[in-house]
């Protein structure tokens, strides 16, 4: 992590883990001595909604602990488009699921990522995990944590059952990042 404050968010709609993707992530970055405020909004339904995981890292302390400008935004649904679109921070990296984004806002101040994210999922046996792939893109398109950071977080948060499916999730991510068409994109 390069600056003194980044902001981001994980978007879409309860019940695709977003939430525990911005735990895990200020988990890694709290083991490489970030500060991390976290903040979620969701609707009152548990699942469809539109929910919402935000973090604010430093590395000192935290001023404020809400975001004003997103660095990075990870789109798993277009229900987040509106409510995350205003906020993002000229230059800002934007990863979104083809899939269920299948369209963002005009505009080149950002820079856009739309990746199968959930198909990806669906290939590795379950869904469930697109938010893990989306974790692993972010990482390595971010550069805001190690891999390694984040891989311990997982191991020790996935239950039993699910450590090997997060664990490949969390590289699919990372390979779908490193794709010739998301370096292409890119420059």
């Amino acid at each position: 992590m390069s600056t003194s404050r980044i902001e981001l968010r994980f978007g879409g709609t309860g019940g695709q883990g977003l939430l525990l993707s911005a735990k895990l992530l200020a988990d890694a970055l709290a083991l490489e001595g970030c500060h991390v405020a976290q903040s979620q909004t969701y609707e009152p339904t548990s699942r469809g909604g539109f929910c919402n995981a935000d973090l604010v890292v430093a590395r000192g302390e935290v001023d404020y602990p809400l975001p004003i400008e997103f660095d990075h935004l990870v789109l798993l649904d277009k229900i987040a488009i509106r409510p995350s679109w205003p906020k993002l921070k000229a230059g800002a990296l934007v990863v979104s699921d083809v899939r269920l984004c299948p369209e963002l806002p005009d505009g080149c101040r950002f820079k856009r990522y739309p990746l199968p994210l959930s198909r990806t999922a669906i290939e590795l046996g379950s869904e469930r995990v697109t938010n893990i792939v989306a974790l692993g893109v972010l990482i390595e398109l971010s550069g805001i944590c190690k891999h390694k950071s984040v891989e311990q977080v997982v191991r020790a948060s996935s239950p039993r059952g699910f450590l090997d499916l997060n664990m490949d999730a969390l590289a699919a991510g990372t390979a779908l990042a490193k794709a010739p068409a998301v370096a292409a994109a890119a420059s």
